[in-house]
């Protein structure tokens, strides 16, 4: 069987070559649509990261059998129809653990020492120290929303700045939480107490807009906001009232709602062709990235050599285990209901 692998790019291929494997692929530039789709639509194995795989694209594949997603989160496909008509899905669980928590705190202390700011300061030999005081991390409350691998991964970091830790999440992990000194709490509980919240969420609809302004109005004056799971778990416009009220200090922020059609928007102007909510997204996420208390990333969290090599690895054993009929470990829609 072929494996097309759409959203391709010279690093995508380094990698998968790193793995030694012998698939035979095809390697397509740029988004899987349905515009794109183009001579492929035979395709029995297909290979994404980011592409929107809604039924309606996905309908153009008459002989799909594999999707083998180069992700974590799987929200971008519907899984609906894929259980529908026996369509696989795998994921890549956890390969990014240490990477998107290292970012967390990338993202905190460039906030908390206004690393940008002053970068750019003395960058013109300007060595002010005026409106650049920063905070420290030790003793202050993180509460982590979400604690699976990630989220206990960010746990863990934090408890070594000497951060008092709480989390949130469906399934505590109460040995886990003993050892490393963490509270579990329920999640208005942990968003008043908390000085920094982190969001480790799935993007799914029961966490749309899970952060919303009543729950901004439940936090700490000069709370900062990190968010590297996905965009719609923030409302975005909620979280720019909170940056004018002086709720929130700060926000750090590796993803934003809609995030697929900013990246595109300098190429094609569809957008502006879109409903009203459409446009009102877009206009608040060019609002966030040009924020001054806002430090905006381009979904990169994930990215290291490290999580890159460890993805592509899973990526092709998932790939190669269905090929040979054996016993798949990341299938998806096994949670769907029967």
């Amino acid at each position: 069987m072929k494996v097309y692998f759409f959203e391709s790019s010279p690093l995508i291929k380094t990698a998968w070559q790193s793995t030694g494997s012998h698939l035979d692929t095809v390697w397509v530039e740029g988004m899987l649509t349905l515009a794109s789709v183009g001579n492929h639509t035979d395709a029995e194995i297909i290979c994404t990261d980011m592409s929107i795989l809604d039924a309606t694209c996905l309908s153009a594949f008459k002989r799909l059998k594999l999707i083998a997603v180069r992700a974590t989160g799987v929200d971008n496909v519907d899984l609906e129809y894929c259980h529908e008509k026996g369509i696989t899905v795998c994921n890549v669980p956890a390969y990014a653990r240490t990477a998107v928590a290292e970012h967390v705190f990338a993202l905190l202390l460039a906030l908390g020492r206004h690393v940008v700011e002053a970068s750019r300061r003395t960058r013109r030999l300007d060595f002010s120290w005026t409106d650049i005081q920063g905070f420290e991390l030790f003793a202050k409350t993180l509460a982590v929303v979400g604690a699976g691998a990630i989220g206990r991964r960010v746990a863990e970091i934090a408890k070594g700045f000497g951060m008092v830790v709480v989390a949130v999440d469906s399934f505590p992990d109460e040995p886990w939480a003993t050892a490393n000194k963490v509270s579990y709490l329920p999640l208005d509980d942990a968003l008043r107490r908390a000085d920094v919240v982190s969001l480790h969420v799935p993007g799914i609809p029961e966490t749309r807009h899970l952060i919303s302004a009543e729950r901004f109005e439940l936090m700490k004056k000069g709370v900062v906001i990190i968010n590297t799971s996905r965009g719609d778990v923030l409302d975005a416009q909620a979280l720019l009232g909170a940056l004018t009220s002086g709720k929130v200090a700060g926000a750090g922020l590796d993803v934003l709602p809609e995030e697929n059609d900013l990246m595109a928007e300098y190429t094609r102007l569809e957008i502006l062709n879109r409903s009203r909510a459409d446009c009102a997204t877009q206009l608040t996420n060019h609002l966030l990235l040009q924020h001054p208390r806002v430090l905006v990333t381009p979904h990169c969290a994930f990215f290291t050599k490290e999580a890159a090599a460890r993805l592509m690895q899973i990526t092709v054993d998932n790939i190669t285990a269905f090929i040979k009929g054996d016993d798949l470990i990341n299938v998806v829609q096994k949670e769907l209901p029967e």
